[in-house]
């Protein structure tokens, strides 16, 4: 993966900010159909000037997003609180992002 992953496995890590990642418990051929949908979607908002249309598509990319795990409730059970969308240097990850090699783009 181009981009870093946390230790743990819930996020990547994008210019500083933490991405969470998909549910890794989702079975391949579940995760591959989300997948594939979530593609299809962003593909049809380009070039699409229908804005009840760009809702709509923007409202399924939200609902396959929730059911990869990268958005709504977290899919780990440890408690431990969501950092997605945070900048790692603000959140528990920070020791570890500061140790990361290089990050180029990341910083």
């Amino acid at each position: 993966m181009r981009h870093p992953v946390t230790p743990d496995g819930r996020y990547f890590v994008v210019r500083g900010r933490l991405w969470r990642m998909a549910n890794p418990q989702l079975p391949a051929e579940v995760r591959e159909s989300l997948v594939k949908r979530l593609m299809d979607a962003r593909r049809r908002l380009r070039g699409n000037p229908d804005e009840t249309q760009r809702q709509a598509t923007r409202a399924e990319i939200d609902q396959v997003k929730r059911e990869l795990g990268e958005r709504g409730p977290v899919w780990w059970t440890d408690g431990a609180p969501d950092c997605n969308r945070r900048l790692a240097k603000n959140t528990p990850y920070a020791g570890w992002y500061e140790n990361l090699p290089a990050r180029g783009d990341e910083d």
